[in-house]
């Protein structure tokens, strides 16, 4: 008999597969329903700083007074978390499995007081995403990163509940900063936030959304960092999200060094099925293989020669292009 329980910042999973924070997780009617379908644990639907601030841009009257301006920029702000902490409290009534309230941010100022009010709400964890593009000319190098160790820190200091940090794939050395966000009291990391894809229409000459959905070959990036920081900074967990496609992702995440991963297009593309589908193939295969539970191979596949990977991936690239037609 296998057993699929896991561990995740702290939280006891009955099985390694959380839904990531999109419109699947807005209400607890939804997460009602993903919970009686299998999954581990629930990430919900993200809470943006900068939407709050641009709809209360949006609003502003060139005729107001200043105070006017303020009032009402802070009234949606409150409303907008009223919001939030009502969706925390209504899921977790209906939900058995870990609830994970997530907030989008990129200052290190707003979400001080908010966190503290998620965690009275009765959230399990916080996940914290920090998605931003850096292309100022006059850049500080190393002030992206600076930016995550600050937010997390300041949070750190208000709240008891476990702090997860989801990070960008744009990162050029994402083993020290998930060591300083180790440092710095992140319970696990996720691996990693998925970027607006954009795409041109060359008839209309604009701007266009590209692929909403992430696919199977989009694994390969978390699958080499899980790998290599998990063989190094080996006591914070991690979950891997982007790509995991099918069944077959959840095991490779595993084997990678990953305790859990996040889904979502797969759920959108196959309904809440694919939940129960990757929990069957996870069983069967562990069965398959002789794994009684999910430690015995966690990071059997972990990247601890980094240098000789280098070389690998080297000696692959030249197999495949280097030769001469």
């Amino acid at each position: 008999m296998t057993d699929l329980k896991t561990t995740f910042a702290g939280l006891s999973l009955r099985n390694p597969i959380i839904i990531s924070s999109s419109g699947l997780t807005n209400s607890a009617g939804k997460n009602k329903k993903l919970a009686e379908d299998g999954a581990g644990a629930i990430v919900l639907k993200s809470l943006f700083e900068e939407q709050i601030m641009l709809e209360a841009d949006q609003l502003k009257d060139p005729a107001f007074y200043p105070e006017a301006s303020d009032y009402l920029e802070e009234y949606i702000r409150e409303h907008k978390l009223s919001e939030y902490l009502t969706l925390i409290k209504e899921s977790k009534k209906v939900c058995p499995i870990p609830i994970i309230a997530s907030i989008n941010c990129y200052t290190d100022s707003e979400w001080i007081d908010f966190a503290k009010m998620i965690e009275e709400a009765g959230a399990d964890a916080l996940e914290i995403n920090i998605l931003a593009l850096q292309s100022e000319v006059q850049y500080t190098y190393g002030s992206f990163e600076q930016r995550h160790i600050d937010i997390l820190r300041h949070i750190k200091k208000t709240i008891k509940i476990p702090v997860i940090m989801k990070l960008g794939d744009n990162l050029t050395n994402p083993v020290a900063l998930i060591d300083q966000l180790y440092a710095n009291g992140a319970a696990a990391v996720v691996l990693f936030n998925r970027f607006y894809q954009p795409d041109i229409n060359i008839e209309k000459m604009e701007h266009i959304s590209g692929e909403i959905f992430s696919n199977a070959s989009d694994l390969a990036i978390p699958l080499r960092w899980i790998g290599i920081a998990s063989a190094v900074v080996d006591k914070i967990d991690y979950a891997a999200s982007g790509g995991v496609a099918n069944a077959e992702s959840v095991v490779k995440a595993i084997l990678a060094g990953a305790s859990t991963v996040e889904v979502c297009s797969a759920v959108y593309l196959n309904t809440n099925a694919f939940i129960g589908e990757a929990n069957r193939f996870l069983s069967a295969w562990m069965e398959r293989k002789g794994f009684k539970n999910i430690a015995q191979f966690k990071g059997k596949l972990n990247i601890k020669d980094v240098q000789g990977v280098n070389t690998f991936e080297r000696t692959q690239f030249l197999k495949y292009f280097g030769k001469k037609e």
